[in-house]
């Protein structure tokens, strides 16, 4: 049979590492695929260097529209990145009958609803394994592994250099601006590390798998997005001290009241095993209610490690072209027509359990008129930690720090009490605030 012809979008660090593997097991890809899967063609606009890396046998052009254009190619796979270019590529090789393969988790968190209803309409697929924790198949564990389950909660480690400087932080004790300027030397952060640090990555990620498990719609805009530019070594240190790692997490979760899709700065227990994975590695952790809690753990970006998930896609297409459309599995897990319109929740109706730090005058009946407030707002205490001056501001020191762990109380209520909290004479600092999560 003759081999699907693909063509390349795109041939920077994951392109020529899906072109290298792809190579390299070719024989082994065809056994699995049926039938062989070849990169034909490559648009970059640096066409001497792409041609360097594919060899004299591949058409290099730096006119990602002659690809599309070509009715030889089966196959566009899309890794330009970004919003703008790429969704007019990826909208018009699907208008051309072009299956497509993207990493773009930007693109689709925000524009994939349109999309995937323009794929359904011109019955070709498109796929996204890479989009969402580079090399760990998580995108098919749930759309497909766990499809007997209804999910409950997912919450990931899903931005490797944000995990890279909360672990540096917290292992050499070390705040945030300098860490982030090691992770740029290393390679760990962009020059620009905005999307990272600030959250936004992480949000892509989890708005794709809060559709995938819930069969909702993607929508990027209602999802709440706090980065890790503001934590210190000191809470790090604290939450140590209590029995906590502090993560960047991506959270979703079945309620009541409907989806919370969020993403922010997270006390989990040190005990957990998602607590544990340091450095640049990724971490999903699932909880089915027939399967209960699985964990997957991984490379989350790199050359090689989304060039798996590149070319698991490419082979799931060319097992499923000939196949009818009604057949394949659905973008988005669920049945297009059976799509649920359940609600995200906003950030004040979600409820969970917080760490407060409030660095007070050390003198008598603070902590009586802070613990008042909480419990006129009824929320109850966990634990309280108060740190000496002498640690806080050296011998002498007339302030100090409260560290208040809460029971679970709805977002809305604590932010009341916190803007309550922070008027008091006695509280001389911005209250750093972080939400706690046992993942149990």
């Amino acid at each position: 049979m003759k081999p699907i012809q693909v063509g390349l979008l795109g041939i920077g660090t994951v392109g020529s590492g899906t072109f290298n593997v792809l190579q390299r097991n070719q024989e082994e890809i065809k056994r699995r695929a049926g039938r062989g899967i070849e990169i034909t063609m490559v648009a970059d606009l640096d066409v001497a260097r792409a041609q360097s890396i594919v060899g004299p046998d591949v058409k290099v052009v730096n006119d990602a529209r002659a690809v599309i254009a070509n009715p030889e190619i089966d196959i566009v796979i899309e890794l330009i990145g970004g919003y703008g270019i790429a969704k007019a590529l990826v909208m018009e090789a699907i208008a051309a009958g072009k299956h497509v393969v993207t990493a773009n988790k930007a693109l689709l968190a925000v524009h994939g609803t349109e999309i995937f209803a323009a794929a359904s309409a011109k019955g070709v697929m498109v796929a996204f394994e890479a989009a969402v924790a580079g090399g760990i198949p998580i995108i098919k564990a749930l759309r497909e592994g766990l499809t007997a389950n209804s999910i409950q909660w997912i919450a990931g480690i899903i931005n490797g250099t944000t995990n890279f400087i909360l672990s540096e932080m917290r292992d050499k004790g070390l705040d945030f601006d300098v860490v982030l300027k090691e992770a740029q030397r290393l390679g760990y952060a962009e020059a620009d590390p905005t999307f990272d640090i600030e959250g936004v990555d992480a949000a892509h990620k989890v708005t794709l798998m809060s559709a995938i498990a819930f069969g909702i719609p993607v929508q990027f805009d209602k999802a709440y997005v706090e980065g890790i530019t503001k934590l210190g070594a000191t809470d790090i240190k604290y939450a140590e001290q209590l029995g906590y790692r502090i993560k960047l997490l991506g959270i979703t979760k079945r309620t009541a009241k409907g989806i919370e899709l969020r993403v922010h700065p997270s006390l989990v227990p040190s005990k957990r095993l998602i607590a544990n994975v340091e450095g640049a590695m990724n971490a999903v952790v699932v909880q089915g209610d027939a399967v209960g809690t699985t964990l997957y753990y991984g490379k989350g970006a790199g050359s090689e490690p989304t060039a798996s998930a590149v070319i698991a896609d490419l082979v799931d297409i060319t097992r499923l072209h000939t196949a009818d459309p009604l057949h394949r599995v659905p973008h988005l897990a669920f049945q297009p027509d059976a799509m649920s319109d359940l609600a995200v929740l906003p950030m004040s109706e979600v409820v969970t359990s917080y760490y407060l730090r409030l660095r007070v005058a050390d003198e008598a009946g603070v902590l009586a008129q802070v613990t008042g407030l909480l419990a006129n707002a009824g929320i109850s205490i966990d634990a309280v930690l108060q740190r000496e001056a002498d640690e806080v501001g050296g011998e002498g020191s007339t302030q100090t720090d409260l560290i208040i762990l809460t029971h679970d109380i709805r977002e809305g209520a604590m932010n009341d009490v916190l803007a309550q909290m922070q008027a008091l004479p006695s509280v001389l600092a911005p209250i750093t605030r972080i939400r706690k999560e046992e993942l149990n």
